[in-house]
């Protein structure tokens, strides 16, 4: 007994008072040095976000303004759609002036969030006049191109004002995405996630979460001040959750996933066939701006000029669509960015997917109205292959109502759009078909 009791005493040896108070002292501030860690990294987020959400928010209201202004004018004044060609050559010369010869454009905020890119800040600036100028006289052409350089060039200079590491910067970046695109389109949620998940698809900043959350709804407020209202459209009749139903919703998704590749394909052979065609870039955007401007003359219709946002709301608000509409849309703006006029293509996209939405759902016996809802959602999913920040921008814009029937079309089309993308620097870490690391750049 004596001999086990000795050999208790070797595998846990006695430890005296002050060895005990030493452990327990090391172990009390091991824990207040991680809650402090936590909370100082809460707070430091909190007022880098918060700035950077608040500046973003009252440039993107600018913009928006801008925008809203400039369509207004050319609506009341249609001749200036002739002007477009040299009002392209102003862009090229404005480029050039500040020694953006080749523009990057939105790839460049996107790489900057994974690689030691900088993002300039002439970015903002110029983008910021480059979409004025090209919505003032009709290019056919969206407003998160500039939403998202906006951001991004907003977000970099914050980092380096509040002497932020590498990987903080990437954060503070999201965050000047998040808080543009929230201002300029009034979803709070869906810039949040938006901005995280369209870097890197198959992986999720998770560490980003709250300080984009924290700098989108700062963007928000901000711009809601300045009297930009949230995108929201009414859909009078949601269909009773059927299988025939959600069988007809399924085949939506599958043709909008079709619907987003051509469009993906459009847009960058048009690109190459521009620059293969034309070398010279100012001869490039005026014979651009000058197709805009006849195929205009020929449909007689302005419908196709400009962002195409009155076209879905008054889509929404029970107007028709005519079945070819879908297709103008993807030529004219096809045309417009290629040539080299600037602005973006989400809001060209659900142009596009409210028009193709509206026809195909009639053909499939769903209410127009509807189909266009699905139509918008699971095309912008096609194209941006983001189905989480699909899925909330559905409830952000349409109401929680159809939820089932949104996740069914933005699932079916995430899927089967394959590996296309607005964003050529965008990455797919994973596989849609299998979980399988693959780590390849959008087509």
């Amino acid at each position: 007994m004596k001999q086990e009791n000795e050999g208790n005493q070797s595998i846990f040896p006695k430890k005296s008072p002050e060895e005990i108070k030493d452990q327990l002292k090391s172990f009390l501030r091991r824990k207040i040095l991680s809650i402090r860690n936590y909370i100082f990294t809460f707070l430091k987020w909190a007022v880098v976000a918060g700035v950077t959400g608040c500046t973003g928010g009252f440039i993107g209201g600018l913009f928006h303004e801008s925008v809203k202004y400039v369509t207004e004018l050319h609506n009341a004044n249609p001749f200036l759609l002739y002007f477009l060609p040299f009002a392209g050559l102003l862009l090229v010369l404005m480029y050039r002036g500040l020694k953006f010869d080749s523009d990057p454009g939105t790839n460049i905020v996107i790489n900057s969030v994974r690689s030691h890119n900088e993002v300039p800040i002439l970015i903002a600036p110029l983008i910021f006049a480059a979409t004025v100028i090209t919505q003032l006289f009709g290019g056919s052409a969206g407003r998160e191109g500039a939403a998202l350089q906006l951001g991004g060039s907003i977000g970099r200079q914050m980092g380096g004002i509040f002497k932020l590491d590498e990987k903080d910067m990437h954060i503070a970046i999201m965050c000047g995405m998040s808080s543009v695109f929230s201002a300029l389109f009034g979803t709070p949620l869906t810039a949040v996630i938006f901005a995280i998940e369209v870097i890197s698809v198959g992986v999720f900043y998770y560490s980003a979460l709250v300080p984009c959350l924290i700098a989108s709804l700062s963007g928000f407020a901000v711009s809601s001040l300045m009297g930009a209202a949230p995108l929201y459209f009414a859909v009078e009749h949601f269909p009773d959750i059927e299988i025939l139903t959600l069988l007809r919703v399924l085949l939506l998704g599958v043709l909008c996933a079709v619907v987003s590749i051509i469009f993906c394909i459009t847009l960058k052979n048009t690109a190459k066939l521009f620059k293969k065609l034309f070398k010279n870039s100012y001869i490039r955007i005026f014979v651009g701006g000058l197709i805009v401007v006849i195929l205009t003359l020929i449909i007689n219709t302005h419908r196709f000029n400009g962002t195409g946002m009155e076209y879905i709301e008054r889509v929404f608000n029970g107007g028709q669509v005519v079945w070819f509409d879908f297709i103008m849309k993807i030529i004219f703006t096809a045309v417009t960015i290629s040539a080299g006029f600037k602005g973006g293509e989400i809001v060209p996209t659900m142009f596009i997917g409210t028009a193709f939405g509206y026809f195909a759902g009639s053909l499939l016996g769903l209410d127009p109205q509807f189909g266009a809802a699905i139509g918008l959602v699971a095309t912008f999913c096609g194209v941006v292959n983001c189905p989480v920040a699909s899925i909330i921008l559905s409830v952000e814009i349409f109401g929680a109502h159809g939820l089932i029937f949104f996740a069914v079309a933005v699932s079916v089309s995430y899927m089967l759009s394959g590996y296309y993308g607005l964003y050529s620097s965008q990455k797919i870490l994973y596989s849609k078909l299998k979980a399988e690391y693959i780590n390849i750049n959008a087509k």
